[in-house]
């Protein structure tokens, strides 16, 4: 990992997939030192074939957050491609992530997780370091209520078993859980939450990518324990499927309660994408937080979020107004 040179707070990044990279973009010009915690648990695509084919743990949300924190000279930029790059083919590589082989060629090599992912950090020299939640794949089993009705006319919950499952499935997510239930953190994961002036997490899939950092129950207490401040960044648009209907607020209500306990210093919420900002700020006032309301979409207006503008929002939440700067 290279260090940024910048004199900053020491941040932690929890999520996977697209937000967590639109986070890490935004932080790694802000932080002094950042550290990515990464789920764990894709079983869809690339990873989900290499998951099952050579029993390893999923890599792509890992090197979709190594790519995000590539760097900026023209070497990283371009292992940063090869890392996303993805085989067009008639054969059995067709649509495998580059990165993902190679991730899983260090691991196999070496013998250890985080040292192989160290190893891509220092070949894209990123601005950060990249962790797995835990060492070892998990799933994700969602109980869904509908979309289909019984007879009685009454919605019929199923058991969904498997990240990209839930995410696909239509109907409302009552609950979620990681299997096994067991599952330890990482410990370097743990070491940098408790050596942290900041936490941060979202945006992200909800049931999928934010949430199952809680049910980690290592995590969890880590997350209780440590002296560093907390900053939730909710989504620009419910999700289809996990998330669909949800407001800003049920967002923040649905973390609160598989983290009972977890107060959170900071919620940034997009401007433009809450319809009913006194709800929003009152149930942010009541979890103990200051609302941070302002301009972070993309201007294409697909969905997410734009990482200079989270850049600014991060930078004016750690350094100024009521929350205090970084020790």
């Amino acid at each position: 990992m290279t260090s940024t040179g910048l004199a900053g707070p020491k941040v932690v990044a929890l999520g996977g997939g697209h937000g967590l990279a639109a986070s890490l973009e935004a932080l790694r010009d802000v932080a002094g030192r950042l550290t990515a915690v990464v789920t764990v648990a894709d079983d869809g695509g690339s990873s989900g074939r290499l998951r099952k084919e050579l029993g390893v743990m999923p890599p792509g949300d890992l090197r979709m957050a190594l790519a995000a924190l590539c760097g900026d000279d023209d070497w990283g930029r371009t292992w940063a491609r090869v890392l996303q790059h993805r085989f067009d083919s008639e054969g059995e590589l067709h649509n495998h992530a580059a990165g993902n082989l190679l991730i899983v060629a260090l691991w196999q090599l070496l013998g250890e997780t985080v040292e192989g992912l160290d190893w891509v950090g220092r070949l894209l020299g990123a601005r950060g370091r990249v962790l797995p939640m835990s060492l070892e794949g998990l799933e994700i089993a969602a109980r869904v209520r509908g979309p289909e009705r019984g007879p009685d006319g009454v919605l019929l919950e199923q058991l969904v078993i498997g990240q990209h499952e839930v995410a696909v499935t239509e109907g409302e997510v009552i609950s979620i859980e990681i299997i096994p239930a067991s599952a330890t953190a990482c410990p370097e994961s743990l070491a940098a939450i408790d050596d942290a002036d900041w936490v941060v997490l979202g945006p992200g899939s909800w049931y999928t990518s934010v949430i199952p950092h809680v049910l980690v129950r290592e995590l969890r207490q880590a997350l209780l324990d440590t002296d560093a401040r907390k900053a939730l960044v909710l989504n620009l648009d419910p999700e289809r499927g996990e998330t669909s209907g949800f407001t800003p607020e049920r967002h923040l209500e649905v973390l609160r309660s598989y983290a009972p306990g977890l107060d959170l210093d900071v919620v940034v919420a997009d401007s433009g994408s809450v319809a009913d900002t006194g709800s929003l700020r009152e149930a942010v006032e009541e979890s103990g937080a200051h609302l941070v309301l302002t301009d972070v979409a993309a201007e294409a207006g697909d969905g997410n979020h734009d990482p200079a503008k989270l850049a600014l929002a991060f930078a004016s939440t750690f350094g100024r107004g009521r929350i205090a700067p970084w020790r």
